[in-house]
């Protein structure tokens, strides 16, 4: 499940794509080592860890240990699973602080309940949406990540978890998952106006409601942060009769705030929008 700091492209399970020559080559590229760091660095922010202690993380897709440096580098102790052999052999030459655990992650988080304190991962999650063999259903492997993780994180924590979706419907899948296994929280997202920097962070909470915190990147601190919480309520707009007012204005504009909001490319807003077209012959 390693995570590099590139989208990645889907070719074959994460275990046979990222060999030998595919380790080495992504931690010796000082782009993708900086852009790593960088995301490592915005996902243990997320975190919002207590400063006046230690805490033991749980990084999963850990690669060869890039965002676990991160972590050491702050202080905290961490462990590290990858499905990855050869991720994890570059990680013990590169003699990483961190603990290193080989296991698929869709098969859930073998560790004891409460054991962390946080939990982030860096382009990993998006992997157990693949079906690279036929006993794999990809929610059914979803859900036991995301149901382990739940337990192996102490009350009141957080697991941050950067991602690459491909879609919107994959982003719901994950999401719908994480839900159903406890988590509450949502997606945080940088810079949503950049192609380039655009990044997405699935901030979920432990045993509590927290406040989701804002993106990188908004324009105007009075905006309506750019994230998506869950919840299972839809915002409607209703006449006086309390019938939704379908294709109204405000009904439009809502739809399409929705679909920037699940990474979707929509038309500027203009004074037109919601305007009906003159009838043509």
């Amino acid at each position: 499940m390693a995570g590099s700091g590139r989208r990645p492209e889907h070719r074959g399970p994460p275990e046979l794509f990222y060999d030998e020559a595919e380790a080495r080559k992504y931690t010796q590229n000082s782009r993708v080592v900086e852009i790593q760091s960088q995301m490592s660095e915005r996902a243990v922010e997320l975190l919002g860890l207590p400063e006046d202690r230690a805490c033991l993380l749980l990084d999963v897709g850990c690669g060869s240990g890039l965002s676990g440096d991160y972590i050491s580098e702050e202080g905290h102790y961490w462990i590290g699973m990858d499905i990855s052999p050869a991720m994890l052999d570059v990680a013990v030459e590169r003699e990483v602080e961190g603990d290193l655990l080989l296991a698929d992650v869709g098969h859930g988080i073998p560790f004891r309940p409460g054991m962390f304190d946080g939990c982030i991962s860096i382009s990993a999650v998006q992997w157990l949406c693949n079906a690279d063999k036929k006993s794999h259903s990809p929610p059914k492997r979803l859900y036991r990540f995301f149901s382990t993780l739940y337990t192996a994180l102490a009350r009141g924590s957080r697991a941050v978890l950067q991602l690459y979706p491909e879609n919107s419907e994959q982003l719901e899948l994950i999401t719908a998952q994480a839900m159903r296994a406890g988590f509450t929280g949502g997606m945080v997202v940088d810079y949503p106006n950049s192609a380039k920097a655009k990044k997405f962070f699935l901030c979920l909470f432990v045993g509590t409601s927290g406040t989701l915190p804002k993106g990188l990147g908004t324009e105007c601190a009075n905006e309506e942060p750019h994230q998506a919480k869950f919840t299972n309520e839809r915002t409607r707009f209703r006449n006086v009769k309390g019938k939704s007012v379908k294709k109204s204005r405000d009904w439009i504009l809502e739809k399409k705030e929705r679909r920037r909001r699940q990474g979707k490319e929509v038309r500027a807003d203009t004074k037109y929008t919601g305007r009906k077209r003159r009838p043509r012959f």
